[in-house]
C-alpha cells in the first residue's frame, strides 16, 4: 500500500475542530484477525486514475418477510424492582442510541429492542437516541442512560471521559468493495470495517488531488468513518479538510451523505463500507441508479466495530442479565432481524474494558494528535 506523508498541522486542525463540534448540538466469529497497527495513522487504498466502472443497476426485489423477535423471559431473571429502584416502570433503565442511520429506522428498531429486553428480564428499559453522536455521549457521562449503543470514536472518548464499560462488540457480516485489500473477507463475521471515499460521477473525482475545489460531505464531527478517521487519512494525503474544499457540511448519517452524493449537494463524501449497496439502508429501493451516479474512489485502513456499553455505576448484575438479554437476541431470528435493522448487526462478541483492538486503535488516534478524551466536554 501506498505510503503516505503525514500532514501534522491539519489534524492539529482536526482536533480544534472537532472540540468545537461538540458544544450543545448527534458507523462482525471471535476476533481472528489482526488489529491496526499502534503505530501507524490510518492510511487509505486509492482507486487506479482510470476512469471508474459504472456497475450495473440491479432491480429492487421486496424485502424478504422477518419474523417477529421470540423474547421468553430468561430463567434467571430478576425479581420485579420495587418502585423507585432502577429497573422499575417509574425509574427505567435508559439506552442511548447514537444517529448513524435514518431515524426513524432507528427509533422502530431500538424499541423493538426494549421492549424485548422488557419481556425478557422483566425490568423496563426505555430508549433515548441522541440529536448528536456527542448527546449520546453526554447522556451517559451523566448517568441518564445506564446503557449505550455508541459508535467506535464515541465509545473511546466515553470510555476515557467517563469511564464506561465495553462489554459487546458488535460483528457484522463483512461488507466491502472492489478497491477493499479485504475483500476476500466478504459476508464473514468480523469485528471491524472500513471507511470509504465516494464522488458523484459528473464531479471528475478519481484521486484525492481531485478534492481541492470541490464541496465534501462528512458525517458528524463524532463519526469515526464519516468523520475522525476520514480527515486524518485527507491530511495525511495532502488535503487541508478546514481550508482546501470549496464548502464542507456534516450530513448527519452515512446514508445522508450518500444521497447528497447522488443528488450533486456534494461533490464527494466519506461513509463506511458499502453504505450505497447496504441491505440495512436500501438507498437503492429509493434511488435505482445510485449505484451508476456514485462510486467509491479510496478506502480507509481498518476500523474495530461499535458496540454495547455500561455505565460504571450501572449494577453489574443488572449489566449482567442486559448482556444476556442481548446475546439471546441475537441469536433468535426475530431479534436477529430487528439487530440488523438497527445498525447492521449480525452478532455480538463479548469483550471486556480492555479490548485490543480498541486500545490499539485509539493509540493510532492519538499517535495521529487527535485525544478523543480532550473533544468532549
Amino acid at each position: 500500500m501506498k505510503r503516505y506523508m503525514y500532514v501534522s498541522f491539519v489534524v492539529l486542525a482536526l482536533a480544534s475542530m472537532v472540540l468545537a463540534a461538540c458544544g450543545p448540538a448527534a458507523t462482525p466469529a471471535p476476533v481472528a484477525t489482526q488489529a491496526p497497527v499502534a503505530t501507524q495513522a490510518p492510511v487509505a487504498t486509492q482507486a487506479p486514475t482510470t476512469a471508474p466502472t459504472v456497475a450495473p443497476t440491479a432491480a429492487p426485489t421486496a424485502a424478504p418477510t422477518v419474523p417477529a423477535p421470540n423474547c421468553p423471559k430468561l430463567s434467571d431473571a430478576p425479581a420485579a424492582p420495587a418502585a423507585g429502584q432502577l429497573g422499575a416502570p417509574d425509574n427505567p433503565i435508559t439506552i442511548a442510541f447514537v444517529p448513524s442511520g435514518e431515524s426513524g429506522t432507528i427509533a422502530k428498531a431500538s424499541s423493538a429492542i426494549a421492549d424485548c429486553l422488557n419481556q425478557m428480564t422483566g425490568l423496563t428499559y426505555t430508549i433515548q437516541t441522541g440529536t448528536s453522536y456527542a448527546a449520546a455521549i453526554v447522556a451517559m457521562g451523566a448517568g441518564k442512560a445506564q446503557v449505550g449503543f455508541l459508535n467506535t470514536f464515541s465509545i473511546l472518548a466515553a470510555q476515557a471521559k467517563f469511564g464506561i464499560i465495553p462489554a459487546l462488540i458488535n460483528l457484522r457480516k463483512y461488507s466491502t468493495n472492489d478497491l477493499d485489500p479485504d475483500k476476500g473477507l466478504s459476508g464473514q463475521l468480523e469485528p471491524f470495517y472500513r471507511g470509504q471515499f465516494i464522488a458523484n460521477q459528473a464531479s471528475g473525482i478519481k484521486t484525492f488531488a481531485d478534492l481541492k475545489g470541490k464541496t465534501f460531505c462528512f458525517v458528524d464531527p463524532l463519526s469515526t468513518s464519516g468523520y475522525i478517521v476520514p480527515r486524518i487519512v485527507l491530511a495525511a494525503n495532502g488535503i487541508n479538510p478546514d481550508s482546501d474544499f470549496k464548502a464542507t457540511q456534516n450530513a448527519g448519517s452515512h446514508p445522508n451523505v450518500a444521497i447528497a452524493v447522488y443528488k450533486g449537494d456534494c461533490d464527494a463524501g466519506v461513509t463506511y463500507i458499502n453504505v450505497i449497496t447496504d441491505p440495512s439502508t436500501n438507498l437503492a429501493a429509493t434511488y435505482p441508479d445510485i449505484t451508476q451516479k456514485v462510486y467509491v474512489f479510496a478506502d480507509t485502513d481498518r476500523i474495530p466495530n461499535d458496540g454495547v456499553q455500561y455505565i460504571k455505576t450501572f449494577d453489574p448484575k443488572l449489566q449482567a442479565i442486559t448482556t444476556e438479554a442481548l446475546m439471546a437476541m441475537a441469536g433468535d431470528p426475530g431479534g436477529k432481524a430487528v439487530l440488523a435493522k438497527l445498525y447492521a448487526i449480525n452478532s455480538f462478541q463479548k469483550i471486556d474494558p480492555s479490548f485490543t483492538m480498541y486500545a490499539d486503535f485509539s493509540a493510532v488516534l492519538k499517535k495521529a494528535g487527535v485525544d478523543p478524551a480532550s473533544l468532549i466536554k
